[in-house]
């Protein structure tokens, strides 16, 4: 009887851990969020990525929110013999919550861990041909974003593409799109969305615009976004994400339902930003 009266003791505190979890979560973050700012990490972010002097008042104070929450809530680790510094977490950090800030997000809540190399880094890659033959080769990359819970990064191009802001290449902003669209478990290219007609939407103008930059691709035409983007539907999302944030005009101008579509998803208008840049 004891037994039975301690086991129903030990279900009922699990179903109110996780019926209050999300709540006190939600709390959780709010307090931190509501932190005074550390001058240090602003001054890093002022001298070390030159898009955030271009953000509203509005959008930098929700954006430092989103820092505290996220260095508070993931773990960095240094590889290659990298020391952790507070510039590399708050350089990495800054340019990742920048998908965030629609509050849509969840914090990338698959990932606990990112792993920074100091320069690019060699990792095992393992590809199937048609026949049936798998084959294993060492492949030199800046950064991948598992499904699972880590993300790796190569420091030396965090801190290139943060200074070269309008070249349309930014590994952090790649790899956590990526993050954004395995959310769901499924890296195809569709993150969640909000509503049944824009996953309607989002197919029509996504399978447009990935179909276009393949075709520009094998008939080697210029593009405004990079050929990565043609490898596949992930990939794209990944690569549409890039431009968006750092040739957005030119997404614009070139691309505008691909850049509308963003818009709407990201509820930001970088153009806005490049507008003041210039």
């Amino acid at each position: 009887m004891i037994q039975a009266i301690i086991f129903l003791l030990i279900i009922g505190l699990i179903v109110i851990t996780i019926l209050f979890s999300p709540t006190l979560i939600k709390q959780q973050r709010n307090r931190l969020k509501n932190r005074p700012f550390p001058p240090l990490w602003n001054s890093m972010m002022e001298n070390h990525l030159p898009i955030y002097l271009y953000l509203s008042p509005t959008e930098r104070r929700r954006l430092q929110g989103h820092i505290q929450v996220f260095l508070t809530e993931k773990q960095f680790i240094g590889c290659n013999g990298l020391q952790i510094t507070e510039e590399i977490k708050v350089i990495i950090a800054a340019v990742a919550c920048l998908l965030l800030l629609n509050e849509r997000g969840k914090y990338f809540p698959k990932l606990r861990s990112i792993l920074v190399y100091p320069t690019a880094y060699f990792a095992q890659e393992t590809t199937v041909s048609g026949n049936y033959i798998v084959e294993e080769k060492r492949v030199i990359r800046l950064g991948e974003s598992w499904s699972r819970d880590q993300l790796v990064l190569s420091w030396e191009q965090v801190k290139q593409d943060t200074q070269n802001w309008h070249d349309g290449h930014n590994v952090v902003l790649h790899e956590f799109a990526h993050q954004l669209d395995q959310e769901d478990g499924k890296a195809d290219g569709v993150p969640i969305l909000q509503t049944q007609s824009d996953y309607d939407n989002w197919s029509k103008v996504m399978t447009k615009e990935y179909n276009q930059l393949c075709n520009d691709v094998q008939q080697q035409r210029k593009t405004v976004m990079y050929s990565y983007g043609a490898t596949n539907p992930a990939e794209f999302f990944a690569v549409a994400t890039e431009t968006f944030f750092e040739k957005p005009q030119q997404l614009q101008k070139k691309h505008s339902s691909l850049y509308k579509l963003l818009q709407n998803y990201y509820q930001l208008d970088p153009v806005q930003w490049d507008i003041k840049n210039n």
